[in-house]
């Protein structure tokens, strides 16, 4: 059954970095797009970054433009989001998922199906 994993999470003092990672088993991996999401608690869930289709554009919220970068790895199946310049307001458990549609909609969650089970991220200040 296909999945997504994350990992590279963890704890890192404000003005640091962290690089996640998502994982796939499932093929075609290159043919779709991933996008990364995040919850802080209390919080509904935000988009952050995403691959809007296989080989389409790349989008980012405001909130991290300039500080997280998402990256693809095709061969192996994953997809990176590369955070520096960590903020406190950063920390959440931070989701990635794949996106069916070819919109450009990509901080809409209902364009996903399928979900891994989190990384959590904390930024100390």
């Amino acid at each position: 059954q296909e999945k997504f994993v994350e990992s590279g999470g963890g704890l890192v003092q404000a003005g640091g970095s962290l690089r996640l990672s998502c994982v796939t088993s499932g093929r075609n991996f290159n043919s779709y797009g991933v996008g990364w999401f995040r919850q802080a608690p209390g919080k509904r869930r935000e988009f952050v970054a995403a691959f809007s289709w296989g080989a389409g554009p790349t989008q980012y919220a405001d909130s991290v433009k300039g500080r997280f970068t998402i990256s693809r790895d095709n061969a192996k199946n994953t997809v990176y989001l590369q955070m520096n310049s960590l903020k406190p307001e950063d920390t959440a458990v931070y989701y990635c998922a794949r996106k069916f549609s070819t919109t450009l909609a990509a901080h809409l969650d209902f364009e996903y199906d399928l979900w891994g089970q989190g990384t959590q991220v904390t930024v100390s200040s």
